[in-house]
């Protein structure tokens, strides 16, 4: 415990940093700030995806809400973990060659659903946008768990076969 009030409070200086100080060193904020705001910010992007699947039911302009509020929360979500690592690093890592492909992905349909509900006014692909954002956040979330998406691909594999 005495370790982990002096890495918290900078007192070590001789060994490697620990994922903590790593953590506490991105940013300005303490510790229990930023892990405050990253549960607000995730809980708050389940809410807006959840409240967003409960509008997709409402007549008129229910895929409407229902795009927007989705992809808000899928925002929200993302950027929850800014707080955690700081922004720059995040921008860092979401651009890394192991998950580019998913981030670009899931940055173009968040993009494409709004554009499909609002400009294009095709609900059908709005819906579809959306579940393939779900789909990219669920690949680029997996990337951050060593060999998980590895293990999804053998699973799918082994499914198809």
């Amino acid at each position: 415990m005495d370790k982990l009030r002096r890495v918290l409070s900078g007192r070590e200086d001789n060994e490697e940093l620990g994922l903590t100080a790593q953590v506490l060193d991105a940013s300005s904020l303490s510790f229990s700030t930023r892990v405050k705001w990253f549960v607000i910010c995730f809980a708050g992007g389940i809410l807006c995806s959840i409240l967003g699947s409960a509008l997709l039911f409402l007549p008129g302009a229910g895929v409407k809400l229902f795009a927007v509020f989705y992809t808000l929360g899928n925002i929200a979500a993302l950027s929850s973990t800014c707080f955690l690592m700081g922004p720059l690093k995040q921008l860092k890592r979401m651009f890394e060659p192991t998950r580019i492909i998913a981030t670009i992905v899931m940055l173009l349909c968040l993009v494409l659903t709004l554009c499909a509900a609002f400009w294009w006014h095709k609900n059908v692909l709005a819906i579809i946008f959306c579940i393939l954002q779900f789909l990219a956040m669920t690949w680029y979330s997996i990337s951050y768990i060593p060999f998980a998406r590895d293990a999804v691909m053998k699973c799918f594999t082994t499914c198809l076969n």
